[in-house]
Order: C-alpha cells, then structure tokens, then sequence
C-alpha cells in the first residue's frame, strides 16, 4: 500500500511540472535575437501595430533578449522615425502539441520592475525554433478572415 501512495505522489508531482520539451525550449530560447523580417500572409499593403506598440517597420531589426530562468525580457526599437527605447516583458510558453512542434506563447507588457501596468497580453504561436532561428505567428481576423502574421528571428 505504501509503494501505491508513493507510486501515485510520484506520478502526480511529475505530472505537475514543465514537459521536457519547454524546458528544451527555453533552453534554446535563452539569448540575443534580432527580429529580422515580418511576414503576411496575404499580400497586400496592411497598417498594422503589434503588440499594441509600433509599427512593422519599427520592429523588423529590433534586439530581443529572453532571461527563461525567471520568464522576462527585453526587447529595443531602434529604428528611424520610431519611438525608440527598451520595453520589458514576461513571457509564458505553453505546451500545444510536441507532435507538431507548436506552441502557445503569452508575452505581457511590463515596466522596468516586471510589473504589468496593463493586463494585457498577446497569444502568439512559437512556430520554428532552432539554436539559430524562431518564428512566432499571430493570427488575427481582417475581413472576417484568418491573416497570419509571422515574426521571424535570427539569434545574435
């Protein structure tokens, strides 16, 4: 009976933490990244603002850096006739399918404390990563229809 109830801790405790397959991620995460391009997926000439911020234009060469022991990072725009400067940020990766690689990826908003002024986050899909590249993709409605947004990065 006791090697049951320890069997059955055991499996529950397990069962509570990080798949391995985040916690490789995260690993690989870890570092400096530039957000080299921005992709529709539709062609066409779009107004967009992500993450609530600035411009495609602004973000495409943007340096991002992600610290996955305590889930927060930075991220700098530095691009002409942009509101430059650094913003912080926590971010979450969630499990979606170790099959097919995809992921649910939360980034929030922070101020330079980690605190989170707003309770607003953005819902991005971790799409490809390798120790030298990552894409995210946003999915959003125009016209009623899906039009994915893809992030691609390259690590410095």
């Amino acid at each position: 009976m006791k090697n049951l109830l320890f069997i059955l801790c055991t499996v529950c405790l397990m069962s509570c933490g990080t798949s391995k397959t985040v916690r490789t991620s995260k690993k690989v995460i870890k570092g400096d990244w530039t957000l080299t391009n921005i992709t529709y997926s539709k062609p066409g000439t779009y107004n967009v603002t992500l993450l609530n911020d600035a411009s495609k234009e602004c973000f495409e060469n943007s340096t991002w850096s992600f610290i996955p022991n305590n889930n927060t990072g930075m991220y700098a725009i530095n691009g002409i006739a942009c509101d430059t400067g650094n913003r912080n940020f926590v971010f979450t990766i969630n499990e979606v399918d170790e099959a097919t690689g995809l992921y649910n990826f939360l980034l929030k908003p922070t101020n330079e404390k980690g605190k989170s002024e707003t309770n607003q986050g953005f819902k991005l899909n971790l799409t490809a990563l390798s120790e030298t590249d990552m894409q995210w993709q946003q999915t959003v409605s125009v016209d009623g229809a899906p039009f994915v947004i893809s992030m691609n990065f390259s690590k410095l």
